[in-house]
Order: structure tokens, then sequence, then C-alpha cells
């Protein structure tokens, strides 16, 4: 039986088996439904930025603050949306190294560079940057939700990692979390999915 109940040691006592940010919500239901309900709208709602673009956003903004478990997530889910294959994936490795060598649209670099300019602090964004980004085809709503997605996660960035969540490393997990999370969205997700995917396929390579 695969061991996915590692231990781990948070610094508060959260329940074992439960990745990243999901140990800290179940902990504290009752911050959980909104912000749930945010990453669900800033992500998954209408938007002429497609899921994947959006996701894109958030992982490559995760990658800046080193939180393995939001990246990792939030890349496997971009990927998922782009159609799951392994060129999904390099790319989304691509762009947490390099956004600027990738093949994505100007519009999405133009965005891309001010949620860079978010995570190293707010004011840090220029008119010079907005005006960048209006250049390449972006409008306003655009502009303004790729400021609130790249603030959103710097904030879920620092609640994974300031807490001392357990992150597991099986890539394989993650993979099984994009997949659920492109599907069925934010909201209502059962988190130990992915971990009883993972175990039930390693019980069957024992057979």
């Amino acid at each position: 039986m695969l061991n996915l109940e590692n231990k781990f040691m948070a610094h508060i006592q959260l329940q074992e088996g439960l990745p990243g940010i999901r140990g800290p919500m179940v902990f504290s239901p009752e911050t959980t439904k909104p912000l749930c309900d945010l990453v669900q709208v800033l992500l998954t709602g209408p938007h002429t930025l497609t899921p994947a673009e959006r996701e894109m956003i958030a992982t490559y903004v995760s990658s800046q603050n080193d939180c393995y478990y939001c990246q990792t997530c939030h890349g496997s889910t971009a990927a998922q949306h782009l159609g799951g294959s392994d060129a999904d994936y390099e790319l989304v490795s691509q762009i947490k190294r390099n956004y600027e060598a990738t093949p994505l649209s100007s519009k999405m670099k133009a965005l891309l560079a001010i949620a860079d300019k978010v995570q190293k602090g707010g004011k840090h964004v220029t008119t010079e940057d907005v005006e960048q980004a209006r250049q390449q085809g972006a409008n306003d709503k655009e502009i303004h939700d790729t400021v609130l997605i790249a603030a959103a996660f710097c904030m879920f960035n620092r609640y994974v990692d300031g807490l001392a969540t357990w992150q597991p490393r099986d890539p394989e997990i993650y993979r099984e979390v994009g997949k659920l999370t492109a599907q069925l969205g934010y909201v209502g997700r059962d988190y130990k999915t992915p971990l009883r995917a993972i175990a039930a396929k390693h019980d069957n390579s024992q057979i």
C-alpha cells in the first residue's frame, strides 16, 4: 500500500493526509467557503481569458513565491485545461522558467509581466506596464483580474507555506488534482480523491 499519509510537521495541528491548502481549510471551515468562492470566480467564471490562461497566471505567481504545492497544482490544472499532454505540461514548466521565451500570445506575456510586478509588490506595477498590456489587446477587466489573481495567490501561497503544510512530491498526485479541478472546479471538490486514485494505481501495479 502506498503510504500517502507521510508524516509532516506543520506549525499547527492539521489533519494528516490532506495536502497543501486543504489542511488549513479543514482546520478553519468558516474561512474555507469565501476562499473557495473567490478562486472559483477568479479562475473558472465567465471571462475573456480562458481558464488555462488564468491558471497560468496563478501558476507563475506561485512559482515566483516558491510555493511548491500551489505552482504544481495550478500548473497541472492549466495543463489539463490545455489538453493534458506532456507538451502541455512542458509549456507550463517553460512559463515558470521564462514566459517570454514561450509561444504564448503577446497579450498573455504582457499580463504575466503585470502579475510578476504584483508578486514583487503592488507599487511595482507602472502605467507603462498597463499601457503595454492594452496595446497587446488586454481590456480593463483582464488587467484588473490579472492583478487580483496575482494578489490572491500571494495570499494563498503564504497561507500554504506559512503553516508549513504537507506538500507531497509525487507528480502523479498533482496530475490527478489537475484533472479533478479542470473537470469540477474549486467548489465542492473532494481533495482526497487524487490521493485515493494514486493509491489504487499503486495497489493494482503490485498484483
